[in-house]
């Protein structure tokens, strides 16, 4: 995942790829985390 796009992982060498699917892993994490301490 995110193979291909950049140059590796996490490196914005290939500008997005590897970071879009970072940044919205992470984003998807927070909303998980955030609802959990909601409820």
């Amino acid at each position: 995942m995110g193979y291909g796009y950049g140059g590796g992982c996490g490196y914005p060498s290939g500008g997005y790829g590897s970071n879009f699917a970072l940044i919205v892993v992470l984003f998807i994490l927070l909303i998980i985390v955030g609802a959990a301490f909601y409820c």
